[in-house]
């Protein structure tokens, strides 16, 4: 089922109001947040990084880090009052303005190294 970033708000919303009791304070979900993506790296550097598997990260699913990341900051987005469908279409039109010839002419990006080119 397709979800739009207007429903995975309400949808986190209504989990914390009925199962979570309530949010955490925002500096502690920003806490959460960051450990949340230091696993997501972690996981990266052992599936295509230099690092090998511990015991400890064998069967982690790349994917569902990713959705506890994206959970964390909606939380934070509820938190704070931010609209993520409104924010997401304010930076694409950001990025499409600024970068519209700035990827296309970046040699790096050329070189079809996949994967180390800025994209941010």
């Amino acid at each position: 089922m397709d979800l739009t970033l207007s429903q995975c708000q309400q949808q986190v919303d209504d989990w914390i109001k009925t199962v979570g009791v309530r949010y955490y304070s925002e500096l502690t979900n920003l806490a959460v947040l960051v450990e949340e993506v230091g696993e997501v790296a972690r996981l990266m550097s052992r599936l295509y990084g230099d690092q090998s598997f511990k015991p400890s990260d064998e069967g982690r699913d790349l994917g569902e880090e990713f959705a506890d990341v994206l959970f964390v900051l909606i939380c934070l987005a509820n938190q704070t009052g931010i609209d993520l469908t409104a924010a997401f279409q304010a930076t694409m039109v950001k990025k499409t303005t600024r970068d519209a010839a700035r990827h296309a002419n970046n040699p790096k990006l050329r070189q079809g190294s996949g994967g180390a080119g800025e994209q941010g």
